[in-house]
């Protein structure tokens, strides 16, 4: 039996080659930060409409159904310029599906450019702005780099955090802990 293919490496590649791409036009067009508000605000029309999702994940709907509905969505948005052009290549090109991976390289791309790192930080509670500028002040000072937060609160992690910064990650969270002692118990009894 062939061993199974990893399709999430293929449209990762598939995903940075357009982001980066996006991003060369966005520099010499001067407009970087712009192409990232349009880029956002496709997002925030994805991650809103259960259509639309459908639209973007489903092989049923042919290009020339994708390209109509992208540039009918578009015009009404008024996402014109880079974004406009770059959705509708996309949608004709059968890539929609990769879209949240493209935002995702794009900005990953321009923080790069920056000397910027996000970090994925999981909390079992929301952080207070201090709490923030604290977290943020101590991953900057052992990344060398800017670091911008991307925050998730999840209570089922009882107490503490998950940061990952990179391929690094650090878990101090309660949940991971008990889980570990819980292993320590079950191999000294």
């Amino acid at each position: 039996m062939p061993p199974v293919a990893d399709n999430s490496h293929h449209i990762s590649g598939v995903a940075e080659r357009y982001a980066s791409s996006l991003y060369e036009l966005a520099v010499e067009a001067n407009s970087v930060d712009a192409v990232a508000k349009d880029l956002d605000r496709f997002k925030v029309m994805i991650d809103g409409s259960t259509d639309l999702q459908r639209l973007v994940d489903s092989p049923v709907f042919s290009a020339e159904d994708q390209s109509r509905s992208i540039i009918a969505l578009i015009e009404k948005a008024g996402i014109t310029g880079l974004v406009g052009n770059f959705l509708k290549v996309v949608a004709s090109n059968r890539r929609l599906f990769a879209v949240p991976m493209m935002i995702r390289a794009y900005h990953e791309a321009v923080a790069r450019d920056r000397g910027e790192v996000t970090a994925d930080v999981t909390t079992a509670h929301a952080l207070s702005p201090e709490q923030e500028q604290e977290l943020k002040a101590t991953l900057s000072s052992v990344t060398g780099k800017t670091v911008t937060l991307d925050v998730t609160v999840d209570a089922s992690l009882l107490g503490g955090l998950i940061v990952k910064v990179g391929s690094r990650q650090v878990d101090t969270s309660l949940r991971t802990k008990l889980s570990t002692l819980k292993h320590t118990l079950k191999e000294v009894g």
